[in-house]
């Protein structure tokens, strides 16, 4: 392939980029993952159209696309095809698996195609464009997706499946085993909290996140770790926060600006008890700003709707170290990092 051909196979990629992840939400909103996974075998697209109620020439189509997107596998047997699930199809893609992202993919397929209209015009302005996202004067995208019932929920749920994904990494990235009492700081769900527990048992984690939030929240939590989950309502940013052993921050920081993560990593200092810590997960960008890929991405979703940025690990250090937690340290995952400081004990 020479340098032309690469190039254009590249271009291809990116500017179809919308219509893959589309292809994705509509597989995975029919059922056809699932269908698969439960049939433990291949089907003919004959037969998953009729099984799922759609026509077969469109389940056709989707049926191929997904196959070049390697989603599926397929199988010729008197020159018909016949489909099966991919182990990236299994374990991502049909809904009912554990580490399932079908909800982040509807996120992504419905919220930032939205947004993304607006991208000319954040940028030529430099300032968010949430209020026309949204289509209301409210300029706080949090507020705009508490003020409904449904978009919250997609909003949760999509959270909730890249927790999933991602969580136990960046839990484990440091011993936090000392700490029993947890704060998690705009946590939404209980779904990072599970994952929390589950690998330190003997902790409690309080999720401290805006009313609306934390009656769904409460509402949709089955689990069987309630009394080591517990919700308080408040807005963080003005209210007082609970005291624990160590505050988590899971994508938080991103969406404020420098002054407003001050003000809050200040606040969590103070509430902070000695010896005690604050993690921060977010994606952090390589000191030369030259990547990750992930970051960038999240940067310029994060400017359409709010005020924050992506960071390097010296902001974040220069942020905590302004706070008063010292000791910072960093563990690089494969997709979302981890930044740890930790507040000195007091001494006489």
């Amino acid at each position: 392939m020479d340098c032309t051909e690469e190039m254009v196979k590249i271009l291809f990629q990116h500017q179809h980029g919308l219509i893959i992840t589309r292809i994705m939400s509509t597989a995975c909103e029919l059922g056809v993952f699932d269908l698969l996974l439960e049939s433990g075998g291949f089907l003919s697209s004959a037969e998953i159209a009729e099984r799922l109620g759609t026509s077969h020439m469109g389940m056709e189509k989707l049926l191929e696309a997904c196959v070049s997107l390697k989603l599926l596998r397929m199988e010729k047997k008197d020159n018909e095809g016949f489909y099966g699930n991919t182990d990236l199809a299994n374990l991502c893609l049909a809904k009912s698996s554990p580490k399932s992202q079908c909800q982040y993919i509807q996120f992504y397929s419905e919220f930032v195609y939205t947004c993304s209209q607006y991208l000319t015009k954040a940028v030529r302005e430099g300032k968010h464009q949430a209020p026309l996202v949204f289509g209301t004067s409210e300029k706080n995208m949090y507020i705009n997706i508490s003020s409904s019932e449904e978009r919250l929920e997609v909003f949760q749920n999509a959270m909730g499946d890249a927790w999933s994904l991602y969580g136990q990494e960046v839990i484990s990235a440091f011993d936090l085993s000392s700490f029993h009492v947890v704060c998690d700081v705009g946590g939404g769900s209980d779904a990072f909290a599970k994952q929390y527990i589950s690998l330190y048992p003997n902790s409690t984690v309080t999720i401290f996140d805006l009313p609306e939030v934390v009656e769904r929240a409460k509402k949709h939590s089955v689990s069987s770790e309630e009394h080591r989950i517990n919700f308080q309502s408040g807005d963080f940013l003005n209210d007082a926060i609970p005291e624990a052993d160590l505050y988590i921050l899971a994508r938080v920081l991103h969406c404020l600006n420098d002054e407003t993560c001050l003000a809050l990593l200040t606040k969590l200092y103070n509430a902070c008890k000695p010896g005690g810590g604050v993690l921060l997960v977010e994606t952090v960008l390589n000191e030369d700003r030259s990547g990750p890929l992930a970051a960038h991405i999240y940067s310029i979703l994060v400017m359409l709707v709010l005020e924050g940025k992506e960071r390097t690990l010296s902001e974040y250090s220069t942020l905590l170290g302004a706070a008063g937690f010292k000791d910072v340290q960093f563990k690089k995952g494969r997709h979302l990092d981890a930044v740890y400081g930790r507040k000195e004990n007091i001494s006489f």
